[in-house]
């Protein structure tokens, strides 16, 4: 049996464990009638054919470490079908299959993210028989409860913004913490609550900059100078979830801060006349050992990914449903986002707590 695992997409914590957890599994069911081979920068790699055939050594002294040891790369999912000069009018999706037939492989294992899971259910419709994991710092992969990564880039920073409020205190300030998060807000509202943050900015929630301001005016008369705001990179305020798509554009690219966070900055200070300091953990967020949960969570994703394997069950992401990793077709997954909704448990447990949306 020969099998191909590839990483595709930002990198993580856990990549490694999860790497780990099939080929330990499948080496200790298979022994030495199975071959696992690497394959280099994700996707990049099964198109132009860089792959390495591993040994059970490969995989020892993983568990702990960041990053991905088959390196990762992006690869766009709208040019998969497009022929390409470079391949001789072949399209990437053409050359990916070439690979896997070049190779006789049984089996690609891959791990990835929202486009990740678009190319992986291309290549499953196309005859590969392919198992995936779910990757994300971002937890917003649909079908699945948890993603690996996003634990412990919560941790990060939740980390961050604790460590920020001893400075904010100290000299009655507010600060904003700028947490990862285009699309969806999941770590910046696990961070924020987990974090003590008073208010929690996120894209599924337009702000309305006078009511966050308001927050701040209330915390200053109440006695309390200083403030915390956990702010995803994809926050919009209220005017602008009203412009289209292009409009929407327009106005970022003009924006003359470098980020959503230095422009609320700004307003805010005009508004309220309080010191400003923005803070951006940045990349910190999915650096890193993984934390112990998604050491375990991988293991477990790993083990039943290799069962799948190993029962021919092949189309499949594993998925983390009521604490139970269950197989769930790549068809229902691909394309698909988990945002956050205003309603759902979390929002309500922070508005619950005094915490402001920023409406």
């Amino acid at each position: 049996m020969k099998i191909g695992m590839l990483t595709s997409g930002g990198d993580c914590q856990g990549l490694n464990s999860a790497l780990r957890g099939v080929a330990k599994s499948l080496y200790f069911r298979f022994g030495k009638d199975v071959e696992i081979y690497g394959i280099r920068d994700g996707y990049r790699g099964l198109i132009e054919g860089d792959l390495k055939k591993m040994s059970p050594s490969d995989f020892s002294g993983i568990l702990t470490l960041g990053g991905t040891i088959l390196g990762t790369s992006r690869q766009s999912f709208k040019t998969m079908c497009t022929p390409m000069e470079e391949y001789n009018g072949k399209t990437k999706l053409d050359k990916m299959l070439e690979t896997y037939k070049k190779y006789k492989l049984d089996a690609l294992v891959i791990l990835g993210g929202n486009g990740t899971h678009k190319t992986a259910n291309l290549l499953a419709q196309n005859g590969v028989n392919v198992v995936s994991l779910p990757k994300t710092i971002d937890n917003d992969l649909w079908g699945t409860d948890m993603t690996f990564g996003f634990q412990s880039a919560v941790d990060i920073a939740t980390n961050v913004i604790d460590c920020i409020h001893s400075t904010a205190s100290s000299h009655g300030r507010v600060f904003i913490v700028e947490v990862m998060g285009h699309k969806v807000g999941w770590l910046t509202l696990y961070a924020g609550i987990s974090g003590g943050a008073d208010v929690i900015l996120i894209p599924e929630i337009p702000y309305d900059v006078d009511k966050v301001c308001d927050v701040l005016k209330a915390r200053k008369k109440n006695g309390k100078p200083f403030s915390i705001l956990a702010v995803a990179e994809g926050a919009l305020s209220k005017e602008e979830a009203k412009l289209s798509k292009k409009e929407f554009k327009a106005a970022r690219a003009s924006m003359k801060e470098p980020s959503i966070s230095y422009r609320l900055a700004n307003e805010i200070a005009e508004r309220t006349g309080q010191e400003i300091r923005v803070t951006l953990p940045g990349h910190f967020q999915r650096g890193g050992s993984p934390c112990a949960y998604d050491r375990m969570l991988t293991t477990r994703f790993g083990t039943a990914a290799a069962d799948l394997i190993a029962n021919k069950q092949f189309g499949y992401m594993v998925a983390l449903r009521d604490n139970k990793v269950v197989p769930v077709p790549l068809s229902e997954v691909a394309g698909k986002l988990k945002t956050v909704s205003p309603d759902c448990e979390e929002v309500l447990s922070a508005k619950a707590m005094g915490i402001s949306m920023g409406v």
